[in-house]
């Protein structure tokens, strides 16, 4: 007896979803979510995400030896990064060693991991997810849409106000360990926002009347002749 094979056709993934690189905060955004949080554990744990340019698998991977001596939060740090094993400078800085110590001084780092335990308890560290759902909730209390800014979002924040303010490239590939410059020129777009900051000066020159076509072949201006009186 011959059986009928069914077929399950499964949605995309990504249908009706915003899909693709995600855009950085802008400063105000930053200081907009920072005024909100009042609780030591998110300020823990979104200080050190924006100040130290990490990917989220890196982030909540990350354990209290790897940023500490005893009790005090070292102002640089060097952490292997998951995907490209090469390693990552942290420049950490005043506000995020604040929030990381008051963080220890809670007790709330037993697991030794930084910045949060999971929830789980067969989970030894934060998972990516818990991650995203909690970056999900700040973007959306600040009025932004939460369907073009991912954990992601807060490892480009720093990264693209450093060039910005800088125009250098490579003390920002240092600083986000990545492998090779073309990569980093894509990934901040810098060609295309170059080209349309290029042109937007030049705007004015559509409003320029162009010479004649007399002008444009010989180089001289046309003669007019004028009739005497």
């Amino acid at each position: 007896m011959d059986t009928i094979a069914t077929v399950v056709r499964r949605a995309p993934w990504n249908k009706a979803k915003l899909v693709g690189q995600k855009a950085p905060l802008k400063v105000e955004d930053v200081s907009a979510i920072r005024v909100r949080l009042v609780r030591t554990r998110d300020l823990a744990l979104f200080d050190p995400g924006i100040d130290w340019k990490l990917r989220a698998c890196d982030l909540v991977k990350l354990r209290v030896r790897d940023v500490c001596h005893g009790d005090r939060v070292d102002a640089r740090a060097v952490v292997l990064q998951q995907k490209t094993q090469r390693p990552a400078q942290l420049e950490i800085t005043v506000s995020t060693r604040e929030a990381i110590e008051a963080w220890i001084r809670l007790g709330a780092t037993a697991r030794g991991r930084l910045p949060l335990p999971s929830r789980l308890h067969a989970s030894p560290h934060l998972g990516t997810r818990q991650y995203a759902r909690t970056v999900d909730g700040w973007v959306k209390e600040i009025g932004l849409d939460s369907a073009g800014y991912r954990p992601h979002s807060f490892r480009r924040t720093k990264a693209t106000l450093i060039y910005w303010r800088t125009r250098k490239l490579r003390p920002v590939q240092l600083l986000l360990g990545r492998t090779k410059l073309e990569s980093t020129v894509r990934y901040f777009g810098i060609e295309d926002d170059d080209a349309i900051e290029i042109a937007e000066p030049n705007r004015s020159l559509m409003l320029v009347p162009w010479p004649s076509r007399e002008r444009r072949t010989t180089g001289r201006l046309p003669v007019v002749s004028s009739r005497s009186a």
